[in-house]
């Protein structure tokens, strides 16, 4: 009795100090939101520099990878989980300005091109390499106007340079920006005479300047004008980039009264041009699904109750008649699976993953989680996922008692370990290709042991504790009996084969997001803003919809076909989905962008190899729940001798 006594203890203890190791490293991964920040005229304005980015190469590097100037030292500023693994390295830079004071022809640094810098800049201009920079926590951005858009768009960060000819001559040259006219904008309080920044935008130049005499501290330039509005125009001669080449790097920098305030700023940072379109197709993907979700449902209902009613009769009139349809295999449909223990532990995991997508996208859509806190979605779906390990243990150890499991222990291991096990092994090869590549976005072992304290020190005591409670719930029991021999299955119609059903019902839920996931994958490989989250989150509600309805349909075509073994098929027949997800990613991949190198493409098939996985837990364990709903309620609902 007194062992007895000690186990829940145990588990009160351990899930204080899960909590404990839960708080403790949230507090260190978080970093608060920027609060609004009052400037006055003077104060200095300091420009932080970010990563290097490439849609070619989806590789990031650190901006001081490139001999830009340096300031006398360097500072990394801190960053959260989600930053850190999306490669961010925000530091310090020479970039700094006084607010509402113009300057004009500001000399940063000046140096000469050795072999290697001039080598390293013209790889990254091969590779179409943008430059990040970070005022009051606003990214830079390029404006830009082309013949066929109507209003102003955005290019997020500026480019470290070009290729084209210049003066007429056949050979293409490298040309690198080496002069930023910087436009920052702020909104005026007119009570207090405090501003706050707005914009952030530049306009970036190649300039070969020149100057007289040696070089020196007292140098000044004949190819800039500190007396216009601006110092450098676009006649001036372009700076190659060469061995042994002089650059001169300087900026200008502007300010500007906006009517825009604080609170609105990012809004014209997050309009994109195909807005309009991305409406559109969202609308008309909900009309289609509703109308198709209608359909479905007004069948089967009317099926069904035609079904029972059937049954029913034909037991109260007492008929011997021979039972036909779902109704003959009542004795056999609720009979546990092949590989059960790996079913529970599959429903599990995707339990754990749709806790964490719904929560994060509610959080999104109210807010919490805008673009302005870089890194803040990742941060929070990681601390979700490890927090919905309690509901993962618990959805598993239910399934497991139902199927009369008796090694519960085990199966709650596997729950916690197979899938990030195999996420952590594939993210493990990938990280090593980054390592290779010198990338920013390798992460540091420092994270990488953060990591591995989440999983072993959160997770899986969660997952433990889920167990425990959910197996001392009273078993589920199925509303009829099971057979002790099991029935032989006729031979089904070539459109009832378990590979072709399965096949046909993945391709409703995902026509039912895709639309939606061309913006997601853009926002992942292009380097552009995601915020829309309450569309995302309705495409959320219709995929839930869509996977179970398909799902509840094809079950009940089985069943009536007399085929029982749909535990399996149900969890697979909207999983399915994951398969025309990640074919899509492949068209996406040859279709959209324009990846080169072998490393970044392994990276890119690596990454939505796991997002596909993903995928098919979260809709094989919605389709499974709906058709596990289905058969309980159809079987309780007919009189069974």
């Amino acid at each position: 009795m007194a062992v007895v006594g000690r186990r829940p203890h145990a588990i009160r203890m351990c899930v204080c100090v899960t909590l404990l190791l839960l708080v403790t490293v949230a507090h260190s991964f978080y970093l608060p939101g920027v609060a609004p920040q009052d400037f006055f005229k003077g104060d200095l304005l300091k420009v932080k520099v970010n990563k290097l980015t490439s849609i070619k190469t989806q590789l990031p590097y650190s901006y001081y990878s490139l001999p830009y100037c340096k300031p006398e030292k360097i500072v990394d500023s801190a960053e959260n989980l989600g930053e850190v693994l999306r490669g961010d390295r925000i530091e310090n830079s020479p970039y700094v300005f006084k607010m509402r004071e113009p300057q004009m022809c500001n000399i940063v640094c000046h140096m000469t091109l050795n072999a290697k810098d001039a080598k390293e800049f013209k790889e990254k201009i091969d590779d179409e390499y943008r430059v990040n920079m970070i005022l009051d926590n606003l990214p830079l951005v390029m404006p830009y106007k082309t013949a066929e858009m109507v209003s102003v768009a955005y290019q997020h960060g500026i480019d470290v340079g070009r290729k084209g000819h210049y003066a007429g001559r056949s050979e293409e040259k490298y040309f690198i920006y080496n002069h930023l006219a910087f436009t920052v904008k702020y909104h005026k309080d007119e009570e207090t005479a405090a501003a706050r920044i707005v914009g952030f935008e530049v306009q970036p130049f190649s300039v070969k300047h020149e100057h007289d005499g040696q070089w020196d501290d007292k140098t000044r330039l004949t190819t800039c004008d500190p007396h216009a509005k601006r110092s450098v125009t676009d006649s001036n001669s372009p700076q190659e980039v060469e061995e042994n080449k002089e650059i001169v790097f300087t900026y200008d920098v502007e300010f500007q009264e906006s009517e825009i305030k604080w609170a609105s700023r990012w809004d014209t940072y997050l309009y994109m041009a195909d807005d309009q379109i991305h409406w559109f197709s969202i609308v008309n993907s909900l009309m289609i699904v509703l109308f198709l979700s209608g359909m479905v449902a007004m069948i089967m209902l009317r099926t069904l109750y035609r079904d029972i009613s059937k049954y029913n009769q034909l037991e109260t009139q007492e008929e011997a008649q021979e039972e036909t349809g779902w109704k003959l295999v009542h004795g056999d449909v609720f009979r546990p699976p092949m590989n059960s223990d790996l079913l529970c532990v599959y429903v599990g995991t995707g339990v754990q993953f749709f806790g964490m997508i719904l929560v994060t996208i509610i959080f999104a859509a109210l807010g919490f989680l805008s673009p302005s806190n870089r890194g803040g979605l990742m941060t929070a779906m990681l601390l979700l996922w490890v927090f919905m390990g309690l509901f993962a243990g618990y959805a598993s150890a239910r399934l497991y008692k139902m199927f009369k499991g008796t090694e519960w222990k085990k199966m709650t291991l596997k729950t916690a370990l197979i899938f990030p096990a195999i996420l952590f092994a594939i993210f493990f090869v990938l990280n090593a290709l980054i390592w290779g590549e010198e990338s920013s976005g390798a992460v540091p072992f420092g994270t990488m042991f953060a990591l591995v304290v989440l999983w072993f020190g959160i997770s899986v005591p969660l997952v433990f504790v889920g167990s425990y409670v959910g197996s001392k719930k009273p078993a589920i029991e199925p509303p009829v009996k099971t057979n002790k021999i099991p029935r032989q299955i006729p031979e089904q119609a070539w459109y009832m084969n378990p590979i072709f059903s399965i096949l046909i019902g993945g391709v409703l839920p995902f026509g039912a997001v895709f639309i939606e996931l061309f913006f997601i994958l853009s926002s992942i490989w292009l380097h552009q803003f995601y915020y829309i989250f309450g569309f995302l989150f309705v495409v959320f509600l219709i995929l839930i919809v869509t996977c179970a309805e398909i799902t509840v349909v094809l079950c009940y075509f089985q069943l009536c076909s007399e085929d029982y073994l749909w535990w399996w098929r149900s969890y697979l027949t909207s999983g399915s989905s994951a398969l025309y997800l990640f074919l899509y990613a492949a068209f996406y991949f040859f279709t959209r962008l324009n990846i080169t190198k072998p490393v970044s493409g392994v990276l890119y098939f690596g990454y939505m190899l796991i997002g596909s996985y993903a995928f098919f837990m979260l809709t094989g364990t919605i389709g499974f729940y709906a058709c596990f709903w289905f058969t309980r309620l159809i079987y309780s609902s007919v009189k069974i001798d």
